[in-house]
């Protein structure tokens, strides 16, 4: 859970720093909004783009990797220069742009179109490790973002009152440990047979869908279910 990135799986494979905290804000409030899950349609625009290009391009350019190396990091740098147009923040387009230009480098020094998604399977290795960590040492990763968000602290871990608490704490993070696993789980098999459009396209599929599809399982894990209010005339429980 981070990055994505969004954490969305096109390239960047992280969403940036701040868009993440933006969008984790949402575990706090009593109510989920898919817009805010993917960014809007600028934000999915900005997270699928890159990396559709890149793989229509180089479809097109019959496998060849100058061709789409240039027209991806083009597509990003078109989607930085708009947001600054428009005078909106540009932290997620520049994000993508970081994203995009370690695909570049990384393909373009290898001479292997596929090795353009590689940082992305590191970084689901990264994230998979840290969150699978956090569990067994008792300290879900979902569940320290959604107590910083709440301001409530970490009595959940040790009070035997609030053990409900933690178990769904560990549960939602095992739901972002299993995304993670199942996007390595495809999408290496693709790299290692170098099968760049099949690869480009499996990222498309599990980024975004998946991503949104795990941040609102982890709210309707981890939200606050308040007690039914007593009706007048009726006892309160």
């Amino acid at each position: 859970m981070t990055t994505g990135s969004t954490d969305p799986d096109a390239v960047p494979e992280a969403v940036p720093d701040a868009v993440a905290r933006s969008r984790m804000g949402q575990l706090a409030g009593e109510s989920f909004s898919l817009a805010e899950a993917i960014g809007g349609v600028r934000g999915l625009v900005e997270s699928v783009a890159p990396g559709l290009v890149f793989i229509v391009v180089y479809l097109v350019a019959g496998q060849e990797l100058l061709p789409p190396l240039i027209a991806s990091l083009a597509v990003a740098l078109a989607l930085v220069i708009a947001r600054l147009v428009g005078g909106t923040p540009v932290t997620q387009a520049l994000g993508g742009v970081v994203g995009v230009l370690i695909g570049v480098v990384w393909a373009w020094r290898s001479g292997q179109a596929q090795d353009y998604f590689v940082f992305g399977l590191w970084t689901n290795a990264a994230y998979a490790a840290a969150l699978l960590v956090s569990v067994l040492v008792r300290w879900p990763v979902v569940g320290v973002v959604t107590a910083l968000l709440r301001q409530e602290g970490f009595a959940w871990r040790t009070d035997p009152a609030q053990r409900p608490r933690l178990r769904r704490y560990t549960a939602a993070t095992w739901l972002w440990i299993a995304l993670f696993a199942a996007r390595l789980a495809v999408q290496v098999p693709l790299y290692l047979d170098a099968a760049t459009a099949w690869l480009g396209t499996a990222r498309l599929v599990m980024g975004v869908p998946l991503w949104a599809l795990t941040l609102w399982l982890t709210w309707v894990l981890v939200r606050e279910r308040r007690a039914p209010e007593a009706q007048p005339g009726q006892p309160a429980h």
